[in-house]
């Protein structure tokens, strides 16, 4: 916290609160929460992992505010139990990952980065890419961020179609977005972008039966949570000429350094989605702002 703005930590020193700061710059261990936050009543988290054993190390802990959207390093249920409340702020990376989505569809579809690495290598090579004009684009999972994109999209002037297992109606109809199926989504994008929390049982929704459902010479971007896509999979599908391109910003295991670094017709970004400066600072501003209510009420339940 505190890397574009200083503005969360004046907040909650506004409010009569000691800050501790992460010292390490980097995804924090459990024994390093634990050392770190032992005597903290709320923690404004990021992806450390906040397990049961992490709760029970920390008896002055009244609540979690997570700065994002994802909840995969949070035990919730034990949270519960032991009376702490968690929080996330689920408005805030949603411009930083729709603006990304977009940035990697254009990037994939003009070959920039194989450009770029060309002409870093002092070879002046020019590559035939494609418009994305005309090009039907298929977003799996319109929530808050699938529907930015999917606005964003709809600006450009491209169809789009999508799924979602609770469809707004109203919403589709005013933005001219179309509802399918997860099968007739996947088969009729020339570009498909996920953007769901991924199954409960932590499988793959995105495997080898969805990946031979796309159409051949599709693109499919993934920013939405690592292990939604079999990386195994998706590796054969590039390899093989059954996808032309492919972009990933998440992972199955962070930080990544697996085959799919091997490949040329991928782009890979280290989870990098919420990271604009405008939207990470309000991130911070937001999920400053709930762990102080929360604390708030706390306190007046005591009173």
């Amino acid at each position: 916290m505190g890397q574009v703005g200083s503005e969360p930590f004046d907040l909650l020193k506004e409010h009569g609160y000691e800050v501790l700061n992460n010292p390490y710059g980097r995804r924090l261990t459990e024994d390093e929460v634990i050392d770190l936050a032992s005597d903290c009543i709320g923690i404004v988290a990021g992806v450390e992992p906040l397990t049961s054993r992490v709760m029970d190390a920390l008896p002055n802990l009244k609540c979690i505010s997570r700065v994002g959207v994802g909840m995969d390093s949070v035990d919730i249920d034990y949270a519960n139990k032991k009376g702490i409340t968690v929080v996330n702020t689920p408005n805030g990376p949603t411009r930083g990952v729709a603006e990304l989505t977009l940035a990697l569809s254009l990037s994939l579809l003009r070959k920039v980065p194989q450009a770029h690495m060309d002409l870093k290598s002092r070879k002046w090579k020019k590559q035939i890419g494609n418009l994305i004009i005309n090009k039907t684009i298929g977003i799996v999972g319109l929530g808050r961020i699938g529907k930015m994109t999917a606005e964003l999209f709809r600006g450009l002037g491209n169809p789009v179609i999508g799924f979602d297992i609770y469809p707004d109606e109203a919403w589709a109809k005013k933005t001219g977005v179309k509802y399918f199926n997860l099968e007739e989504t996947l088969s009729n994008a020339d570009i498909v972008t996920l953007h769901v929390p991924g199954n409960n049982d932590k499988t793959p929704m995105i495997g080898e039966k969805e990946i031979n459902q796309m159409k051949n010479g599709a693109f499919l971007i993934n920013v939405s949570r690592g292990g939604v896509v079999d990386e195994d999979v998706l590796y054969e599908a590039l390899t093989n000429g059954k996808l032309t391109g492919a972009a990933v910003d998440v992972f199955s295991d962070e930080p990544y350094d697996g085959k799919l670094c091997d490949l040329e017709n991928i782009i890979l970004t280290p989870h990098l989605g919420s990271y604009a400066k405008e939207g990470k600072l309000q991130m911070e501003i937001d999920a400053v702002n709930n762990l102080i209510s929360e604390l708030k009420k706390d306190l007046n339940r005591k009173e």
